[in-house]
């Protein structure tokens, strides 16, 4: 997206009708008074844990706010999703696809107790994602009270497996064939990251691995001169990180992971580290992913008749690119001028990425308020003027399905 670049004139018209229409004003004073409300529901979906792959209890909690909302046929799909509709449609119709990652980067045993500093919220997952989610409930809620009727559906998801390993594993099931969706979404808005201002309309394509390098193992001393999977594969990581890599388009590779071993005085049987390769390039993607793996072997040779290498694709998330000219980039535009706000439009990996990849227009946008060291146990998130934000999503979401 180029936000420098004026929408054209008929998107600025339906913009300021639309915001001239008094039940969105409605909505707007929902939001402005019920920030308390907002905080609540924060405060309680973050006490609930929600790590990789267990997110079954947040979910739980999530289906109930959907049924005090009002909201059409709340359910949970095979992957674990949680969805609603609003309003109520037509058989087969189509959908505008809103929303926010239930799952966190924090293992089970993480202590996901918020704590209150004034306005600050401290705790794992207080921006990333529990500020989407209390949106995506706002949304909803403010909707419900200004009696508001989109032109066509839209489809509420708290969405499983976001994060890390978790693949997009929730979106992948709203857009595989298995879904009653499948075919139905004609755009896609992500909840995900702080702030006014931010978009993420370039889908950053990532690849990880796990690399496991594997042998007999034994006593450090009586079998000592046995081949050492640590030491192998540590050889095999600094050659990788040897690997040339281009600035454009850019493309970066991370271990971030290493682990193995049993004793400090025993031959490891087996170590694994966990690459992570990604780029704006799907052939940068394929590329990197080929030099990573001819590296491996390589390097491995020496020991090809004493150890044995696996590796195993963990994640891949495509890439793709909201076009400029495209009808949501140019009201986002549109409800960014209207709302005198500077579009920060960034590059970067979220639920956008699955939509964007099959030509679905899809963005993630922010959920208002400030926040930092996020994915760390510190994480925080100040959601004052986080208004503005909702007010930004609900323009955008009313208005897309006005041209849908």
């Amino acid at each position: 997206m180029t936000p420098e670049k004026q929408p054209p004139a008929e998107f600025n018209r339906r913009i300021t009708t639309l915001a001239a229409n008094p039940a969105i004003h409605r909505a707007f004073q929902w939001f402005h008074l019920h920030e308390p409300q907002l905080r609540r529901w924060q405060l309680e979906l973050l006490a609930i844990p929600a790590p990789p792959f267990a997110e079954s209890t947040r979910a739980a909690w999530f289906l109930s706010r959907f049924h005090e909302l009002g909201l059409h046929n709340p359910h949970l799909d095979a992957a674990g999703n949680v969805l609603a509709e609003f309003p109520s449609p037509a058989k087969s119709s189509p959908v505008i696809l809103v929303s926010a990652h239930l799952d966190t980067v924090f293992p089970l045993g993480t202590d996901t107790t918020p704590r209150e500093d004034g306005a600050v919220i401290h705790g794992p997952g207080a921006c990333d994602n529990g500020a989407g989610l209390a949106a995506l409930l706002a949304l909803a809620a403010a909707l419900r009270h200004a009696n508001i009727k989109p032109a066509i559906t839209l489809l509420f998801a708290a969405n499983v497996g976001e994060e890390g390993e978790g693949d997009l594993r929730g979106m992948r099931q709203l857009f595989s064939s298995e879904s009653e969706y499948f075919q139905r979404i004609n755009a896609a808005i992500a909840i995900d990251a702080p702030g006014n201002a931010t978009v993420i309309d370039r889908a950053l394509g990532s690849r990880r691995l796990r690399v496991t390098a594997s042998g007999p193992g034994g006593h450090s001393w009586a079998d000592f001169g046995l081949a050492n999977p640590v030491v192998a594969l540590s050889s095999a990581i600094q050659a990788i990180a040897r690997l040339k890599l281009p600035t454009n388009p850019r493309t970066t590779l991370n271990v971030g992971t290493i682990s193995g071993g049993t004793s400090v005085n025993s031959i490891p049987a087996s170590v694994s580290a966990g690459l992570d390769l990604r780029s704006t390039s799907a052939l940068e993607l394929d590329r990197i992913e080929l030099a990573v793996l001819k590296t491996l072997e390589s390097s491995l040779k020496p020991y090809k008749d004493e150890l044995r290498l696996h590796v195993e694709r963990i994640g891949d998330r495509p890439s793709g690119a909201l076009a400029p000219s495209s009808p949501l980039a140019q009201t986002l535009r549109a409800v960014d001028r209207h709302l005198s706000i500077k579009t920060s439009a960034h590059v970067g990996s979220t639920d956008a990425n699955l939509p964007l990849s099959l030509n679905i227009p899809a963005l993630a946008i922010g959920s208002g308020g400030t926040a930092g060291n996020i994915h760390t146990v510190h994480e925080w998130f100040d959601p004052t003027g986080r208004d503005l934000a909702l007010r930004r999503i609900l323009l955008l979401l009313l208005a897309t399905a006005a041209h849908e």
